[in-house]
């Protein structure tokens, strides 16, 4: 059943196998606004309140990606197109069959279930509609922060190319389903659709609908881009490049320029734009005088503070790393000026 009246498209979970006569007895909250979502965050225990109105979550065992555990499907016609190695590992489409059915089982076994709707790619000749079903609340927060948001008008006819089914609570078992942990990300080119399990950690979603970018957009004359980029008074853009960590979002965010994103864009015939709409910023050492635009943002309702130790009147601690050095903050890009 539906929470409210909220928008949602008439292309329902039926597209990625979760039948309504399966899904009765749970309820379906669909593109909740950052306000619903901190109530049903706090709410499930997923995370608390800071000080000054962002939400504080920790993401568990994992702090980071899985990249070991990160797969695609090895089949026809997307096969001979991928790179595979280390980093484009291969999976059997029975592997990923198995899996898929268990995901739809657990999720079709939970009491909510959340559904973001929303654009990856800000312009309208590339963007990729994609849809996030998750069984925790903060998911659909960190997908309306970073993916780019639709219309209610886009909202009513959205149809997704690409839906993330994450189940983090449910750990797969090696030895039966095929995988190298508990942990597992697998991407189905072929099925439009990625299966994450045996982690919290939001970034799976965000480079989830990055790779398939990744792979799509080079088709279409378009040359993604690991990078931060902004434009100036005049016109010019900055690009900046780098691994993760190593100062994208730092350089990108600066007043006297307008920024584009920082993290991930595409190169067109027609210019760079962003694949996101929101900043995924690392946190560790974060101070007002060192990056001012940043840390203002870490003070601003709907912001989701990842791994961020807070203090005893609930205000975060940049410096503490106890729970790992990859702190992060989750933002809109319209909260930096």
């Amino acid at each position: 059943m539906y929470a409210k009246e909220h928008v949602h498209s008439k292309v329902g979970l039926e597209k990625v196998g979760l039948k309504p006569t399966d899904i009765k007895q749970l309820t379906m909250h669909w593109n909740l606004t950052p306000a619903e979502l901190y109530e049903h965050i706090i709410r499930n225990g997923e995370g608390v309140l800071t000080n000054k109105g962002a939400i504080r979550i920790l993401t568990g065992q994992y702090t980071g990606r899985s990249p070991k555990d990160k797969f695609f499907v090895e089949q026809a016609p997307s096969k001979d197109e991928i790179w595979w190695g280390s980093v484009n590992q291969p999976i059997s489409a029975e592997v990923f069959d198995h899996l898929h059915k268990k995901v739809l089982d657990h999720l079709s076994h939970q009491d909510d279930l959340y559904i973001i709707d929303a654009w990856g790619g800000t312009d309208p000749k590339y963007r990729l509609p994609v849809r996030v079903v998750s069984e925790v609340a903060y998911h659909a927060l960190f997908a309306w922060n970073m993916f780019v948001r639709a219309t209610e008008e886009e909202l009513a006819e959205h149809d997704p190319e690409m839906t993330i089914l994450a189940a983090p609570s449910l750990i797969a078992k090696p030895d039966e389903d095929g995988t190298r942990t508990g942990t597992f990300i697998i991407a189905n080119l072929e099925k439009k659709i990625i299966l994450i399990g045996g982690t919290m950690y939001s970034g799976e979603v965000k480079k989830g609908i990055f790779s398939i970018l990744n792979y799509l957009l080079p088709h279409q004359g378009v040359m993604p881009m690991h990078c931060s980029a902004n434009i100036g008074p005049k016109g010019d853009t900055a690009v900046f490049f780098g691994l993760s960590g190593t100062g994208k979002t730092t350089l990108s965010a600066d007043s006297s320029r307008i920024l584009i994103g920082d993290d991930e864009h595409g190169w067109s015939d027609d210019g760079i734009f962003n694949f996101e709409g929101g900043c995924y910023a690392k946190t560790i050492h974060l101070s007002p005088e060192g990056e001012p635009e940043i840390y203002a943002t870490t003070q601003m309702f709907g912001t989701i503070l990842e791994n961020v130790p807070l203090k005893d009147d609930r205000s975060p601690d940049f410096d503490d790393a106890r729970y790992t050095e990859n702190t992060r903050a989750s933002y809109p890009i319209s909260y930096i000026p």
